[in-house]
């Protein structure tokens, strides 16, 4: 990124000099290296966005909005991405309409599920591919396969998917997919929505207007270092993907056992093997999840997704796999990555059980808990 932020400052949609001309191929080879590492046919399915939020909102809004008064019917999950949910429900008072499915007890979409619930007016369904609280990964090769036979575009936010678990647009038949960069180490700032070249081409209506840039799909001057930045960040994690999966997978069962060989009874939420490598969420029965970052200040540790952080009322997709307000409210979400090591993991499994027990013991609850229950 380094050459883009120092040294090169031209605009990639300045076509009248070299300083432009060395933008734009530095940008379309970033494009070019995001097509491969997703398996997309062709770079300009690739359309540069500020991040995940925008994508979903283009990929939403935009395919919803392109054909006004036909097939108006939009379907989803009850454990999507604020960035997904609040779009949705942004659009059902637009007077679209809106089908929200449930989830089982273990976060997991049912298929047959969602084919009863695809009518002659659903335009889009939007099904994320691993969720970021509880990391349970969707069957999205069942659900794109049912989309693709009824004739109904597959929309699939997978920000928590790409360079994580293996992903291939060619092989899955996914029409939209938002992602960004800083989930995989790259920089904040920079996502990109893949749209899927079809036919008939799938009509889309920009958010912006303004300019002719990511081919009218989203005007504005494109961040070179930031597109750069993306790109390499995701060849980083490919090469890397089988190997670290590996070592996250074994950290995140290791915090796992000594949580629950230190206070017994706790609550794993999210399907145990079907989920990303390292995620982990924890419900602590008797505590207030809130109360244990609060005493774990040198633990990064969250109690809903990263963008919903700020809200005061527990988390939406816990509620939705049927935990209640108790059990929702005393759940931690783990997020786990490169830079962990295990000596870090025993560190924070000891912090916690003591900062657990401390909590418990203000409440009058002494000693620990039974074996665990649970998954």
């Amino acid at each position: 990124m380094r050459p883009w932020l120092e040294e090169e400052f031209g605009n990639a949609s300045s076509a009248t000099h070299a300083f432009g001309w060395r933008a734009e191929a530095a940008l379309e080879d970033a494009r070019e290296r995001l097509a491969a590492a997703i398996g997309a046919c062709e770079p300009s399915e690739i359309v540069f966005t500020s991040g995940t939020t925008e994508s979903d909102n283009l990929a939403l809004k935009g395919v919803m909005r392109a054909v006004p008064g036909e097939r108006s019917h939009l379907i989803t999950t009850a454990i999507e991405h604020p960035a997904v949910l609040d779009t949705c429900r942004a659009l059902e008072r637009e007077g679209f309409a809106l089908t929200v499915l449930p989830v089982d007890a273990e976060g997991l979409v049912d298929p047959e599920r969602l084919a009863r619930a695809i009518g002659d007016r659903t335009r889009l369904v939007s099904v994320m591919a691993a969720n970021s609280e509880i990391g349970v990964l969707q069957p999205l090769e069942a659900i794109a396969s049912i989309c693709r036979e009824r004739g109904v575009p597959l929309h699939t936010d997978a920000a928590q998917a790409v360079g994580k678990i293996p992903l291939d647009v060619g092989a899955l038949p996914v029409d939209l997919l938002s992602m960004c960069a800083h989930k995989l180490y790259g920089p904040k700032g920079v996502g990109a929505l893949y749209l899927r070249r079809r036919r008939p081409r799938l009509a889309i209506e920009p958010l912006l207007h303004g300019g002719g840039q990511e081919r009218g799909l989203r005007p504005g001057t494109q961040p070179v270092a930031l597109c750069v930045g993306f790109a390499r960040a995701v060849e980083l994690c490919l090469e890397e993907q089988a190997a670290e999966a590996a070592r996250l997978s074994e950290l995140r069962d290791r915090l796992w056992s000594r949580l629950r060989d230190g206070l017994g009874e706790l609550q794993r939420n999210g399907h145990p093997t079907r989920r990303l490598p390292g995620n982990l969420n924890v419900g602590f029965p008797e505590v207030e999840a809130d109360a244990l970052i609060a005493a774990l200040p040198e633990l990064a540790l969250s109690s809903g997704s990263a963008c919903a952080s700020g809200r005061a009322e527990p988390s939406h997709v816990l509620l939705a796999l049927g935990r209640s307000q108790a059990e929702a409210r005393s759940a931690l979400r783990f997020g786990l990555g490169r830079s962990n090591t295990r000596e870090e993991i025993e560190r924070a499994a000891d912090l916690l059980v003591r900062a657990v027990r401390e909590e418990r013991e203000k409440r009058g609850i002494p000693g620990c808990y039974p074996r665990a229950t649970g998954s």
